[in-house]
């Protein structure tokens, strides 16, 4: 080989050389990116067996056989259990070995079944969603100051309901049993309902309210059952303050000529009875319950140990009035000072929601004619209407009677 094709052949080598080197360089980058690749999918591929193991068990449960609500009756010493269902008479059936046999016990809530009737589990305990329902979460914005006219009705009820909660100590030492009822009688529109918020407010008691009417129930027994619910939610959930409002759509005297709906009212009442006054004690549960018919009520609902306190609500005097027209304008913006005692000489007979209204009247006929303020000439027309509206209401009622 001649001199000048010696570096021409070096330089070839060193171009193949490099080609390899860079060739090799690509291949291992392609091996990383490949095993890179190949380590996501099997990731995947887990991940995927993963959700189909998954659903499979969530097709399987879809399928599973509909279970029977039951409750226990008795446990025998061998093992079985007696169960009602609720679909059936009584029966002795076996209990699957996932259940624990300590957990059975008698009056529990159990899933049996459909075919064997065996007891598949245990069910926690319910309560009725009206009763859930019924305890008031959100405290109400109402205060005793937003209550005029009544000081001494309120003393009563502070004393019967709030200071047994609040200060249980001091009727211990005493040695007297708090009051465990109140009772607030008094005309439609006089402050029964309102008192109650004023206590719901005042105490860091669980506050429950329910209208006697929705204690009364279709089928028999049903009623019965809301009621010891509600006493059982109370007690849980003690110190407790119950509210029954409307009291008489199930407290109403026993007749012995009744339809059947009114024998279920009487059940109802019944159940109401023990629950104030039976064997298991109320504790740190009070009751207060509202009715302006307290003359049909049942001689069993007002004695001493269940209503302990009755108290009446009157229609607002003089001086009570002119306080609740104060407190219903206080929020107001009025164009001069107004004369509420003035007012209140004009609306004798007025109830606090009619004075109520006389003020929202007031205020309306401000907004009619386009005015920020309100002035005596407003309340001197809307008392002339309100009252107006009430007396005929009252013709009315005494036509239709």
């Amino acid at each position: 080989m001649s001199e000048p094709e010696a570096p021409a052949a070096q330089h070839d080598a060193f171009d193949r050389v490099n080609f390899l080197e860079l060739r090799n360089t690509q291949l291992a980058e392609a091996i990383k990116r490949v095993e890179s690749e190949r380590h996501y999918m099997e990731a995947e591929i887990l991940r995927l067996q993963r959700e189909v193991k998954r659903l499979k068990t969530e097709l399987d449960r879809l399928r599973y056989p509909p279970l029977i609500v039951g409750s226990v009756r008795d446990v025998l010493t061998d093992g079985r259990v007696i169960v009602k269902s609720s679909t059936g008479p009584d029966f002795v059936v076996n209990s699957a070995e996932t259940v624990e046999h300590g957990k059975i016990t008698v009056g529990s809530r159990v899933a049996l079944n459909k075919q064997t009737l065996a007891v598949m589990g245990v069910l926690p305990a319910s309560l009725d969603p009206l009763v859930t329902a019924s305890e008031i979460v959100d405290k109400p914005s109402v205060t005793y100051t937003d209550i005029g006219g009544l000081s001494d009705q309120i003393r009563e009820i502070r004393e019967a309901v709030e200071y047994p909660l609040l200060r249980s100590d001091l009727y211990k030492k005493v040695g007297v049993d708090p009051p465990k009822g109140v009772l607030l009688i008094g005309s439609p529109g006089t402050g029964k309902t309102l008192i109650a918020k004023a206590v719901a407010h005042h105490t860091n008691a669980t506050f429950v309210r329910l209208v006697g009417s929705e204690l009364v129930q279709k089928y028999i027994g049903e009623g019965a059952r809301l009621v010891r619910e509600l006493f059982q939610l109370a007690r849980e959930k003690a110190p407790t303050i119950i509210f029954i409002d409307e009291v008489d759509s199930i407290g109403a005297k026993r007749l012995e000529v009744a339809t059947s709906g009114d024998r279920e009212v009487q059940r109802t009442l019944m159940q109401l009875l023990a629950e104030m006054d039976g064997f298991e004690p109320l504790a740190n549960v009070k009751i207060i319950a509202a009715t302006n018919r307290p003359d049909i009520l049942d001689d069993a609902l007002l004695r001493p140990g269940r209503f302990d306190r009755i108290i009446e609500i009157p229609v607002p005097s003089y001086g009570g009035r002119s306080e609740i027209f104060k407190i219903h304008t206080r929020g107001m913006a009025l164009h001069e000072p107004i004369d509420f005692e003035a007012l209140a000489n004009r609306c004798e007979g007025a109830t606090g929601a009619d004075i109520r209204a006389i003020c929202t009247e007031a205020g309306m006929w401000a907004i009619r004619e386009e005015r920020d303020s309100v002035t005596t000439a407003d309340f001197d027309r809307a008392i002339e209407k309100v009252v107006g509206e009430e007396e005929l209401r009252k013709e009315s009622v005494t036509m239709f009677a």
